[in-house]
């Protein structure tokens, strides 16, 4: 199965962007989609030239902000948005798709705020992620994938020393919050591929970040330990345009 995550910075503005031709070379059978900023009805318009996909939406109660989608040539045999934890769920950050052998979860993790402002809602939220996907994994192995929203470790990013505790994605209390999934069980895939590769995931529009390759890796998939020696390659997809990050592959024998 390839599973492709993305996160597109608005799908409507996407969608303007060679989206289309992108999606059809990449060929995913699962294509998970993060920060969409349109309502569901407008998500499934925008996403209507994609044939040979059941798609689900799950949008923010804030017009134009946050929003997933999932995209599946394979009807998923049950599916669920949110965690079930009211302060988490106006956001429309969370998807799950149960498939025979696994649950696929795409999640778009906040955004600890410029400064920093909403870093104490992102550990609350780190926890309460990570207990509905061990809850979930009670169950069938799991993949999360989408944007988390942290830079690991300093290999992760171009400039980790003048960023660390000073910028949202590479705080203590951020890194910590990926160290918990890493020590319950759940493997960065990318990296245990690739543990000494530099690449990246999202580049700011400013600065000529991405020209100059001043970037983060920032999106993930992760899986749990169950289904590692399952996964064939994990690739950062860094040539293909359209949004401030790239798209990330998975294929993996589930």
């Amino acid at each position: 199965m390839h599973i492709v995550s993305w996160n597109v910075n608005g799908i409507r503005a996407a969608v303007k962007k060679n989206f289309f031709e992108s999606i059809q070379k990449l060929n995913p059978d699962v294509l998970c989609l993060q920060e969409t900023k349109a309502q569901d009805e407008e998500t499934t318009q925008a996403l209507k030239p994609l044939e040979g996909y059941h798609a689900h939406a799950n949008s923010a109660d804030k017009k134009g902000y946050s929003g997933t989608a999932l995209l599946s040539k394979t009807s998923p045999l049950a599916f669920q948005t949110d965690m079930g934890i009211a302060v988490h769920d106006a956001e429309g950050r969370i998807q799950c798709a149960e498939y025979e052998n696994f649950y696929l979860v795409n999640v778009y993790v906040p955004n600890s705020g410029q400064k920093l402002d909403r870093l104490e809602y992102r550990k609350k939220w780190d926890s309460d992620f990570l207990n509905y996907l061990k809850n979930l994994e009670k169950t069938k192995p799991v993949i999360a994938c989408g944007d988390f929203n942290v830079a690991h470790r300093p290999i992760d990013l171009k400039n980790d020393k003048s960023n660390y505790n000073k910028t949202a994605g590479y705080t203590q209390t951020e890194i910590d919050g990926m160290d918990n999934y890493i020590d319950s069980g759940f493997v960065d895939s990318f990296r245990h591929l690739h543990p000494d590769k530099v690449a990246y995931t999202y580049w700011s529009y400013r600065f000529k970040a991405r020209e100059r390759n001043t970037g983060w890796r920032i999106d993930y998939f992760l899986v749990s330990s169950l289904l590692v020696d399952k996964i064939k390659s994990v690739t950062i997809y860094s040539d293909i345009m359209g949004s401030d990050h790239c798209p990330i592959g998975i294929h993996i024998d589930v």
